[in-house]
């Protein structure tokens, strides 16, 4: 039994990739000497694996190593770097709060984006229960030990995966041994630090790691913390192996976003209102295990528990204003439906007009949310007619509890443009919601090689998602929805010969909405989020339905990929701009949209592998396939605070094109130079779905990388990002630049600059 090897266990030859070897298989001496393919794990759970050209998808995998040569800060950035069509905005301008828009899908941490890519660490979900956001700061990216990206509308991954599935593997101290400390400072007043150590008996190991990063930011009033902690047990005997894990995080980040185009070109530097604070506290606590009852059953599971506690705190323009009418004169007002609305404050008196609460809001909230799941699963591997055969059948539950509350204070904004705060509370601001959310799901998936060359996956997972809320002042957010559905997949991997390997596939996958969603879906009662929660219509839920079809292939040193994909979201939901506010607005189904595309990647080795290198591309056309008339009061082209969508315009955000371009030399055995560059094409500004305004223009950048390894447990690295520093922009939307900086800012448009060039240079030593 201690020569079995998760996938095809049949198999005598090692498995690489993703799907690190658990504690409890080992290898043979003969099998050290064969040929290595690369293997996948087709579920959350990470035990069993599978071949990656048997399967009728694209995917990318990357170690521990390749996050350590790529230097990256986060997982989020070596996504961005490594990973053809991912792009990555930077809406927030803070490194630890990107959008990750993979096939036109995001997965971001920002409440008011569409997500839909579900994110998973050990077979957990980490999407918050709340909105599906995804918080980039909770992954420790000193535990990584592995990455799967799946693409497509992949039902095994469960809801929100409309675009794709990542899924992230953690280190123990079977797989990763020994001790490193790592620093680095540079730019930005930044400074990073990570110290990792473990080891392992014949049966026990244990793994610790933690990180530190801190920086002032390259924005005005920006500084950001945040800090990880993460730990592994493992045991492992003849048959069974089991784990437990915690991880903990706790961060201070500030992403003070867009500013007026107009004070852009002024200073790029600059924020137009402030502070934008979130505050996290995360822990995951988790328990793995894996039995094989014989060389062909195997089974799985995890049971685990989440808490994540979010505050937020944003400075903002405001509003309310001095009542115009002759009968509110003298008081603070709301326009409501072009009336005047005067303002109450927290103890029911109208809010008196005074320079202390005129010109800016500050907005809080805080969500308290709880997760407990479990995962079980079952691996057949019998041959079914004498053809190797890989039938996985699983369950999952999870079970969310979110208590969250928000406030608007009436204020003023002092010079820097900070928000100061009266100590007067809009009364009709006051939210306080409890949410429970149910999860169920049943999946099964089988690979069966038809013949030698061709093999057929069939997949499914049913879903049924209860959500109810409870206002905790009043009945208004009163609400129980309930969504179920089955999503199939099929589809064909064939091997035209030892070379090429030609796939095809559908899938589909459906994404419930979310508790806050359903909580701020009025067009006539916009929210600011993440506040002014309202008793809202139901939303449907989302279903994407996606086709690919590709070929791939390698020669001793070349692999490369082509390949076609095509996701047609029905009843999709998008965050639509309706407001005075550039947060604040409402979500709706907005019919079909539409992400369909080319992808190209070729990467190899030369040189007796001194020189390693890849080229990525992607051609990305994503569209709303209906005609529909959204609010967008501040884009210049609306009438009546209102634009025309057509059918075929660009839906926001996503460029067309994506070029990603590497290349790494060794020049001597102790140095190594790399060189990246990345192109992204022109965006559509969010506001403008009519595709009515300028684009964002596109840009280049090119990264340069380098490492000198001093003695065998010494390295000295270095990078530059920004190279030529490029002045750029990622993402843009409208708002009012006037109210705070006066009438000689009259344009609407908001954007967020790229970051400058900056420099960053670190040590790291292993020990043990």
């Amino acid at each position: 039994m201690s020569d079995i090897i998760p996938g095809r266990l049949k198999s005598n030859r090692i498995l690489l990739g993703i799907a690190l070897i658990p504690p409890g298989i080992g290898l043979s001496s003969a099998a050290e000497t064969l040929e290595p393919i690369e293997v996948i794990s087709t579920t959350p759970l990470h035990g069993v694996s599978i071949e990656r050209t048997r399967l009728p998808m694209h995917t990318e995998v990357a170690t521990d190593e390749d996050l350590d040569n790529q230097q990256s800060l986060d997982l989020s950035e070596f996504l961005n770097q490594r990973f053809g069509s991912v792009f990555l905005n930077e809406a927030q301008n803070n490194p630890l709060q990107p959008d990750v828009l993979y096939r036109g899908f995001v997965a971001s941490p920002l409440i008011g984006l569409p997500q839909g890519i579900s994110v998973y660490m050990d077979g957990v979900r980490i999407n918050e229960p709340f909105g599906d956001t995804v918080n980039w700061s909770v992954i420790p990216e000193s535990a990584i030990a592995g990455i799967n990206l799946m693409s497509g509308s992949n039902p095994l991954f469960g809801l929100n995966t409309l675009g794709g599935a990542l899924s992230v593997q953690t280190k123990n101290g079977f797989s990763h041994p020994g001790g490193e400390i790592e620093i680095s400072a540079g730019s930005f007043e930044r400074m990073t630090a990570q110290a990792s150590i473990g080891g392992s008996t014949d049966d026990l190991a244990y793994f610790i790691t933690g990180n530190y990063f801190e920086e002032d930011g390259w924005r005005d009033y920006s500084p950001s913390e945040s800090k990880q902690l993460f730990g592994n047990l493992a045991w492992k005997g003849e048959f069974t192996s089991l784990d437990m894990s915690l991880s903990v995080s706790d961060s201070d980040l500030i992403g003070n976003g867009a500013l007026p185009e107009e004070l852009l070109e002024e200073d790029r530097e600059a924020i137009f209102t402030r502070p934008d604070q979130t505050e996290q506290e995360a822990q995951l606590v988790r328990f793995g295990g894996e039995h094989y009852v014989n060389d062909d059953i195997v089974l799985e599971g995890t049971l685990f528990y989440r808490n994540s506690e979010v505050k937020t705190l944003n400075g903002d323009d405001s509003d309310f204003e001095e009542c115009e009418d002759e009968e509110n004169e003298g008081f603070i007002c709301e326009e409501d439906d072009e009336e005047e609305e005067v303002v109450i404050d927290q103890n029911g008196n109208p809010v008196v007009e005074d320079d202390d609460v005129e010109g800016g809001t500050i907005n809080r909230s805080k969500s308290d949310q709880d997760t407990v799941g479990l995962s079980l699963q079952t691996a057949f591997l019998q041959p079914l007619a004498g053809r190797d055969n890989q039938l996985i059948v699983g369950f999952a539950t999870d079970r969310s509890e979110v208590d969250f509350s928000s406030s608007t204070e009436l204020g003023a904004l002092d010079e820097t443009r900070q928000a100061i705060g009266s100590g007067i509370l809009v009364e009709e601001s006051f939210t306080e919601v409890e949410t429970e959310t149910k999860n169920l799901s049943f999946y099964l998936t089988d690979t069966w090689s038809i013949t030698q060359q061709l093999s057929l996956t069939l997949s499914g997972r049913w879903n049924k998602t209860e959500i109810e809320l409870r206002d905790q002042l009043g009945t208004a957010l009163n609400g129980d929805h309930s969504f179920t559905r089955f999503n199939p997949a099929a589809g064909v991997a064939y091997d035209v010969n030892e070379q090429v390997n030609f796939y095809t596939g559908y899938s589909e996958s459906n994404r419930a909405p979310t508790a806050m969603e359903l909580t701020c879906a009025d067009p006539d009662d916009p929210c600011r989020l993440p506040n002014a929660f309202l008793s809202d219509p139901p939303l449907e839920q989302v279903v994407a339905k996606s086709w690919e079809a590709g070929v791939r292939g390698s020669l001793p040193g070349f692999d490369w990929h082509l390949g076609l994909f095509h996701t047609t979201n029905e009843d999709d939901i998008i965050f639509i701009s309706a407001g005075a506010l550039t947060n604040e607005g409402y979500f709706d189904n907005v019919g079909e949209t539409s992400r369909q595309g080319i992808e190209m990647s070729f990467s190899g080795n030369a040189y007796d592998d001194r020189l390693d290198w890849f080229v990525s591309y992607t051609h990305l056309k994503a569209t709303f396939e209906d005609d529909l008339t959204v609010a967008s009061p501040n884009n210049p082209f609306a009438v009546d605070g209102e634009i025309n969508v057509s059918s075929g315009d660009r839906i926001p955000g996503l460029p067309e094109n994506l070029l990603k371009a590497g290349v790494t030399y060794q020049f001597t055995n102790k140095l190594a130079i790399g060189l990246d560059l990345h192109y992204g094409s022109s965006v559509v500004l969010r506001g403008d779905e009519a595709n009515q305004d300028d684009e964002i223009d596109g840009y280049t950048l090119v990264h340069l990388r380098g490492e000198y390894q001093a003695t065998d447990r010494f390295k000295l690295f270095a990078k530059v990002d920004n190279l030529f520093d490029e002045e750029y922009e990622t993402f843009g939307l409208y708002g009012e630049a006037d109210e705070v900086l006066g009438d000689d800012y009259e344009e609407s448009r908001f954007l967020s600059p790229g970051s400058p060039r900056a420099i960053w240079a670190g040590i790291r030593y292993e020990f043990l």
